[in-house]
């Protein structure tokens, strides 16, 4: 069983920054982050294979937010530069055990409460 806890979330003026976190208990595979806006479908934001390193990105957020995590603390994080009015969401740290592709795609089987972000001008 795998539990997430994210934090970090806020409100910020459009250029700001925030980091997400996302503390996490048993094994997972892909770790990631999902947003989802009033009205919109939900949105494949960041992605991490826990083993590997290796990242995927959203076009929309690719050369402003940055995935990382500290393995020894199992905690992910989200760093989230340059931000803009469309960032605001609800964020939701998700992570999966199934030696699968760490794409939005993949059956994201646990999820964390959700942050909210809120980006003003």
């Amino acid at each position: 069983q795998v539990q997430l806890v994210e934090s970090g979330g806020g409100s910020v003026q459009a250029g700001g920054s925030l980091t997400l976190s996302c503390a996490r208990s048993g094994y997972a595979y892909c770790m990631g982050w999902f947003r989802q806006a009033p009205g919109k479908e939900r949105e494949g934001v960041a992605f991490i294979n826990t083993g590997s390193g290796s990242t995927y990105y959203a076009d929309s957020v690719k050369g402003r937010f940055t995935i990382s995590q500290d393995s020894a603390k199992n905690t992910l994080h989200l760093q989230m530069n340059s931000l803009k009015l469309e960032d605001t969401a609800t964020y939701y740290c998700a992570a999966h055990n199934l030696w699968s592709t760490c794409a939005p795609q993949s059956e994201y089987k646990y999820w964390g409460q959700g942050t909210q972000v809120t980006v003003s001008s």
